[in-house]
């Protein structure tokens, strides 16, 4: 798993491209002052026994205590590396990753699964505004 956190003052997404054919349908949204999580799965992340979704939750917490805020967006972004995990297996790991981190009290928010997605970002320039991890 390759996962490039971004601290974000606002984060807003409109579904542009649906790429998975079963994908629901999808709106526009808007946060301010989160953590962006974007997330790039790898086949090995969903095999049995892995670490990777312990790490991400792990991590997301640590960058969100960081920055004192309680949201954390979920990105899928699959541009971080060329092996791909299944699409299906690794929206499952995206969901267990959503409800551990709302289970320790974080609005855990994913960005529409299964579409490419306008984006408009505001970070600042701080060294800890973009972290790169992988796991």
């Amino acid at each position: 798993m390759r996962v490039l956190f971004w601290f974000c003052e606002k984060f807003a997404w409109t579904p542009t491209l649906k790429t998975l054919e079963n994908a629901p349908d999808a709106a526009p949204d808007a946060r301010t002052r989160a953590v962006v999580a974007f997330i790039h799965i790898e086949p090995g992340d969903v095999e049995a026994g892995s670490s990777a979704e312990t790490k991400l939750v792990k991590n997301a917490k640590w960058v969100a205590r960081k920055w004192e805020v309680q949201e954390i967006i979920l990105h899928s972004f699959t541009h971080l590396g060329e092996a791909k995990a299944d699409p299906e297996q690794a929206k499952a790991l995206m969901d267990r990753a959503a409800e551990r981190l709302a289970t320790a009290g974080y609005r855990a928010v994913q960005t529409p699964y299964g579409y490419f997605n306008d984006l408009s970002i505001e970070a600042p320039g701080h060294p800890l505004a973009r972290i790169f991890r992988e796991f």
